[in-house]
This record gives structure tokens, C-alpha cells and sequence, in this order.
């Protein structure tokens, strides 16, 4: 361990169970503010994107309210986050953000509030780019020694470096032996781009051989590309390194000469411009991200390296200067200026720690104070003792322990599913294989205190779960009014949802004597809906091509007491064996052991898995809960089911390609039916009649071909994307996630 932790200036942790890497983190001056202050932008991979400016009132304080500038749903997962002049016709920054198929590029701004909440800020779409091919990462620069403005590369998973000239996209070049994605990087003094291919060797590829190089419309090389008419992407020069690489940057000691930084699994190599090593520093610890910056002394250059042991190591060349103990592990780490405050080192968790801390220590600025030699009258001490304690309990039995906050009394929310279904079920337009699909009634009360304005309902259930009705309105015009709003909901296609969980968010505005439009908050409250509703009680199945096992520290319950209702009393009421029958027709079998604590689930389907292993946890806990045991826990000792969920995205895939052949088939198809069609209506506008030739019985046959063509393909994408949702939805039980860290990002 380190002597010296980082000292923590201010932290905050960001979501819930959002997952987050080295392209995810930056700081800039995004909303160019005149004060010149970093801000920290952080995107995630659940799709939120945040931007911070710290404001700490003493070191070490947590994140205030108005901390956070702003907090947006993108809805797609941000891969990276950068900021340059990407714009044209300003040199203002803007943000560039990186999805898997998509480029935006978004202008932040702020405005002076008059209302408690301050300043205001806002993100505004410039432009974006629709990506043919799925994004990797990006990299950014004055490409071809342009001024004043910034150009954007962008790595796809396939090899290919696609250029965007700000507004307009510029060319794309497959790399040459492409096998997987590598970390990218743009060096201005040369002009290059630099990046590390699966054959574990640095490559630069000179900017202008990539622009006059042949376009990478396809793959394969075609004819002219093999007779020489159009010019090959070659690359500049390569060194082998030995090992994969986790990061690149690039650092300027001045305009003469720029060094080449290249993180690998076990080694830190600093290169020159033409590729020779300038030197390397190995490692004994297992890196996870690093940042290079100009050292004080001319001609170093300090090098920040983060671990998997939750150190930050600084290094000066090769010269370890400093080891610092953080509190996570970082995957992105950051310098900045924030607060008028200078380096300012800026580390980024996958789980979400942000934390902004400094290097050094505190001065200890505390004295022992003079002890006074007297005597203790404990006797007095005993009663101011009881004393304070029954005040204590007598403020606890009045008011409990935590006081209600202002904001918790505006509106009560309150949900009750029914416990019995619809007499007459609501479901509509189902593609269900069962001749009735039941409903449930939801109700919704609201109650408020105050007055309330545009109080908007909203309700959420996952798919294939249907409601009849998911926003409501309303108007509280005066104190202590209470509305009750009823839906129902029914399950609308053949598939099973991920959980049955379902969310009422209620949106409104409070308003105040500043503000009379109101302040905008948010309350929402949670329900669960019965598992009746999508399955009803089988006959257990003896057989089953995937079994999961599920492993406790409490002796075995009974299934009845667990799932009520599914099936019928015993003699020794001891049921160890339980059948469900999901209403889209498949089947799945719990089993209780009677010697052991492990309870199996089996089933045909490995996708039809999960929802009964969720009950079954979720209603194991409750039942202990309720018995008042504390220590209860679930485990799962046995491999992980990666087979079965790579055969599922096989299947997509494999459904996928036909898809894309019967597009082909329908595009050819369809030009041949227009043909035939030009045809028949110049000879049906020809003066002197001429037969047909059978082009009306090609007519009808085309016709019938681009049909059926169409309904295929239709089929085949639906059941494509079907089951793919399932799976990726339902393959991987939480269980296994907490047995086996990292599985939650690798199925996710």
C-alpha cells in the first residue's frame, strides 16, 4: 500500500448500477464560459450523459444539487465524449458525443435563473451523422493542417476509419489485416493517425496516403483495385510490441518534436515520431489507464498510470516520482482546472465513483488540549445519561428518526394491484397462442398538500406487457385533494418480459412566490405485478435441456408457502416440485431438494429461465425476511451458461444475414416488377396492338414473388430481433452477476 492517499477535494457517485469506461470521461470548458473552468462531462453506457462543475464549500465535501449543470437521457449508450471546435463558421467548443450508430454534436449553453434551482443550462442538437457501421471509438484533430476547426475519425468494429469534415462526412478507408478494434490517437506535428491492430504492432497511417487512398465502398478488393488503378492504404511505419494495448495519447514536448505514448498490458512505451522507442518503463502491476503530461522539467514528461489495486502511480520518464491509494479502480483519469484550482487529477470507476482529488498531505493543525486533574462524579454522570436517553426516545416515538423533508409532503403516491383478475379481461389485439389472456386492475392514488400544476402520470410496465392506458393528467388546484386513476394490464405477445416489475413517475411543478410557473419535481413508486398473470400452474417435466441451480444457507422452503396458488395442498404439505406454464406456450419445473438447500430450475428454453429464478430469489427473501433472519444469501456455484446465451446471439445473427439476403432477393424483385411494368404500359399505349409476350403472366408472377418475399423477410426480422431481446433480456440471472464479477458489462 501507498504511505499517501489521494486527497479527496469532492466526489460523488453517479446512477444506479451504470457502467462506465476510459472514453466516458472529459473535461473542458464545454459551455465556454469566460472564467476559462474545466467542467467534468461524463457519459455512460446506460445512455446518461452529466456535466459537472464542483463547487466544494471545504475539501472533501460530497456533490451538491448545483453541482450537476445538467443531466440528460440519451437513450443510446455513450462509447465517448469529446470536445473541440467542431462546428463550422465558430471556433466555440462544442460536445461531440460517440454512440454505437450515431455522431451528435451538441452546443452547451447557460443562462442566469432567478428561481433557488440558479443557473440554467441547456443542450442543443448542432448536427448529427448516422453511422453505416457499428463505432469502436474516435479520435479528433486539425486533420491535414487545417486552422481554426476540428475534424472527427471515427474507428468502427469492422476496421473501417470513417472522416467527418465537421457538418459532412469525408471518406471512409478499411485498414489493411483488420481483426479487431484497437485504441486511436491523431498526431498533429505529423499528421498521422496511430493505433495498435490485433497483431500486437504499432501502426501510423499519414493522413493524406488515407484521403487519396481507394474508397472503401466494399470489403473484398474489386478488379481495378487489383490492376492497379487506384492507390492502396499503406501504412507509414509499425513496431512490434508484444502485447495488446489499453490507451494511446500523444504528448508535444514543443512545435519540434512529440512523443508517442503507448499503455500495454504489462509494459509503458514512449516512442518517437518515426516509431522508434524512445523508452519503456515495465510494469509490475496490471494498468488500467494512464494520461501523459509536460513535466516542470524541460524535456520529461510525467506520466499518470492507474491499477487494478486501486493505486495512481506518477512517473517522471521512467522515474517513479509518486504512489498515491485511491478508493476504486480507475478506468479514465483526467487533469484539470476546476475552481480556480490547478491539476486537479480527475478519476472515473466503471461503476461510477467520479472523484476529483490532489497529491500530497494535510498539515495536522490540531493541539491536544490541557487535561484538567479532577475527579468524576459518575454518579451525576449516570443520570445526565438516562436523562438524554429517554429525550432520545421520547423524539423517536414522536417523530421517528429522520424528519419528513418538505419535498416528500407535496404529493403522496400510493399503488394496489388487485389481487383477483378482471372479470372481464381488457386485453386487446394479442398475439398470444392462448384463447383468453386475463387482465389485472392497477389503481393509482394520488394526494396532495399543496397546490400542484401540470401533475403528469406516466406508467411503465416491460414488454410484452401491454396497459390499457399509460398517461394521465391532472389538476390540483387546491390542498388535500386525493385522485384515483385505474388501468389494466395484459400480456400482448407470446414472449416472456424480463421482469414484472412496473413504475408510476409523476412529474409536476410546485409554485412558489419567485417562480408562480412552478418548480418541476419528480416522485415515483414502484409496483409489482402478479405472476399469474403471464403463467399459470403445468404439470412439472421431469426432463429439460437447461437446468440452473440455485444454492442457500437456510434449509429448504416449501414451495407452496413460496408460489400459493400453483399448486394444490399436499398430506405432508411439503411441495418439492412445481410446474409453470408460461401463457406463450413454454414450460419451465422448480424443484426443492429435501436433503440439501438448492432449489433447481429447468425448462426447454434457456431464455424462460430467468423470470422464475427472479421469483423465486425475491420471494425467498421476503419469506426470511418475514422470519426475521438477516444473514439469508443465494449462490450459484456452477458454470456460467455461456454456450446457451452464444447460441442465442448465433441465432440472430444467423437470422440477420437472411435478412439482409431477402432484401437483396426483394430489391431485385422489385426492379424486375417495374421493368415488366415499362414494358406492358408502352405496349398498351402503342397505336397498333401487339401481343404480349407473356409479360402479363411475368407480371403476376413477380408480383406474387415480391409478396411473398416481403412477408418472409418480415417474419424473419421479427423473430430475429424477438428472440434476441429475450435472451440478452433474460439469459443472465442477477445471481450469476454477483458470483461472477464483470458478467453484467459483457452481457449488457
Amino acid at each position: 500500500m501507498s504511505l499517501f492517499k489521494a486527497r479527496d477535494w469532492w466526489s460523488t457517485i453517479l446512477g444506479e448500477k451504470e457502467e462506465f469506461d476510459q472514453g466516458c470521461l472529459c473535461l473542458a470548458n464545454v459551455d465556454n464560459s469566460g472564467n476559462g473552468q474545466d467542467k467534468i462531462i461524463v457519459g455512460s453506457y446506460m445512455g446518461y450523459l452529466r456535466i459537472f462543475s464542483p463547487h466544494p464549500t471545504k475539501t472533501g465535501d460530497g456533490a451538491q444539487a448545483e453541482d450537476l449543470l445538467l443531466e440528460v437521457d440519451l437513450r443510446d449508450p455513450v462509447l465517448q465524449v469529446e470536445v473541440g471546435k467542431f462546428v463550422s463558421g465558430t471556433e466555440m467548443l462544442h460536445l461531440a458525443v460517440l454512440h454505437s450508430r450515431k455522431l451528435c454534436v451538441y452546443s452547451i449553453s447557460g443562462t442566469l435563473g432567478n428561481v433557488e434551482h440558479g443557473n440554467q443550462y441547456q443542450m442543443k442538437l448542432i448536427y448529427e451523422h448516422n453511422l453505416q457501421r457499428t463505432a469502436c471509438n474516435m479520435t479528433y484533430g486539425s486533420f491535414g493542417g487545417v486552422k481554426g476547426r476540428d475534424l472527427i475519425c471515427i474507428q468502427s468494429i469492422d476496421g473501417m476509419l470513417m472522416v467527418f469534415e465537421q457538418e459532412s462526412y469525408a471518406f471512409g478507408r478499411f485498414l489493411p489485416g483488420f481483426l479487431l478494434p484497437g485504441p486511436l490517437a491523431y498526431s498533429s506535428r505529423t499528421d498521422s493517425f496511430i493505433t495498435v491492430s490485433s497483431c500486437r504492432q504499432v501502426e501510423s497511417y499519414k493522413y493524406q496516403v488515407l484521403a487519396f487512398a481507394t474508397d472503401a465502398d466494399k470489403r473484398q478488393e474489386t478488379e481495378q483495385q487489383k490492376l492497379g488503378s487506384g492507390k492502396r492504404l499503406v501504412v507509414d511505419w509499425t513496431l512490434n510490441i508484444g502485447e495488446q494495448a489499453l490507451d494511446i495519447c500523444i504528448v508535444s514536448f514543443n512545435q519540434s518534436a512529440s512523443s508517442v505514448f503507448v499503455l500495454g498490458e504489462r509494459n509503458f512505451f514512449c516512442l518517437k515520431d518515426n516509431g522508434q522507442i524512445r523508452f519503456m518503463k515495465k510494469l509490475d502491476w496490471s494498468p488500467s489507464c494512464f494520461l501523459p503530461y509536460c513535466s516542470v522539467s524541460e524535456g520529461t514528461i510525467n506520466t499518470l498510470i492507474g491499477n487494478h489495486n486501486n493505486m495512481l502511480h506518477i512517473f517522471q520518464d521512467v522515474t517513479l516520482k509518486w504512489a498515491t491509494q485511491l478508493p476504486h479502480i480507475p478506468v479514465a483519469v483526467r487533469v484539470g482546472c476546476l475552481h480556480d484550482l490547478k491539476g486537479v487529477i480527475v478519476t472515473l470507476s466503471d461503476d461510477g465513483h467520479l472523484q476529483c482529488s490532489y497529491l500530497g498531505t494535510d498539515p495536522s493543525l490540531f493541539q491536544a488540549p490541557n487535561v484538567e486533574s479532577r475527579e468524576l462524579n459518575y454518579d451525576e454522570l449516570d443520570v445526565e445519561m438516562k436523562e438524554l436517553q429517554k429525550i432520545i426516545k421520547d423524539v423517536n416515538k414522536s417523530q421517528g428518526v429522520w424528519p419528513m423533508t418538505e419535498r416528500e409532503d407535496d404529493l403522496n403516491v400510493s399503488v394496489v394491484v388487485s389481487s383477483n383478475f378482471d372479470s372481464v379481461s381488457q386485453a386487446t389485439d394479442v398475439e398470444v397462442g392462448t384463447d383468453l389472456v386475463p387482465s389485472v386492475t392497477v389503481k393509482v392514488t394520488l394526494q396532495n398538500r399543496v397546490v400542484l400544476q401540470k401533475v403528469k402520470l406516466s406508467v411503465c410496465v416491460q414488454p410484452p406487457l401491454e396497459l390499457t392506458c399509460d398517461q394521465f393528467t391532472f389538476e390540483f388546484m387546491t390542498p388535500d385533494l386525493t385522485k384515483t386513476v385505474s388501468f389494466s394490464v395484459y400480456l400482448k405477445r407470446s414472449y416472456t418480459p424480463s421482469e414484472l416489475e412496473g413504475n408510476a413517475v409523476v412529474s409536476y411543478s410546485r409554485p412558489t412566490d419567485r417562480n408562480p410557473d412552478g418548480i418541476p419535481r419528480v416522485i415515483q413508486c414502484k409496483f409489482r405485478l402478479p405472476l399469474k398473470l403471464i403463467c399459470l400452474p403445468g404439470q412439472p417435466s421431469k426432463t429439460a435441456s437447461h437446468k440452473i441451480t440455485i444454492d442457500t444457507n437456510k434449509s429448504p422452503v416449501s414451495l407452496l408457502s413460496l408460489f400459493p396458488g400453483f399448486a394444490s395442498q399436499s398430506d405432508d404439505d411439503q411441495v418439492n416440485v412445481m410446474g409453470f406454464h408460461f401463457l406463450g406456450g413454454s414450460r419451465v419445473t422448480l424443484l426443492a431438494s429435501k436433503t440439501s438447500q438448492r432449489y433447481r430450475i429447468q425448462s426447454e428454453q434457456f431464455e424462460d429461465l430467468w423470470l422464475i429464478t427472479s421469483e423465486l430469489i425475491l420471494r425467498l427473501q421476503e419469506y426470511f425476511e418475514k422470519q426475521g433472519v438477516k444473514d439469508f444469501a443465494c449462490s450459484f456455484s456452477g458454470s456460467m451458461p455461456l454456450q446457451e446465451y452464444f447460441e442465442l446471439i448465433d441465432d440472430h445473427f444467423e437470422l440477420r444475414i437472411n435478412g439482409e439476403k431477402l432484401e437483396e432477393l426483394l430489391s431485385e424483385r422489385a426492379v424486375q416488377f417495374r421493368a415488366i411494368q415499362r414494358r406492358l404500359l408502352t405496349r398498351f399505349k402503342d397505336k397498333t396492338p401487339a401481343p404480349l409476350q407473356h409479360l402479363d403472366t411475368l407480371l403476376d408472377g413477380t408480383y406474387k414473388q415480391v409478396l411473398s418475399t416481403y412477408l418472409l423477410n418480415s417474419l424473419v426480422l421479427s423473430q430475429g430481433q424477438l428472440a434476441f431481446l429475450q435472451g440478452v433480456s433474460e439469459g443472465v440471472p442477477s445471481v450469476f452477476a454477483s458470483n461472477f464479477p464483470g458478467t453484467r458489462k459483457l452481457f449488457c
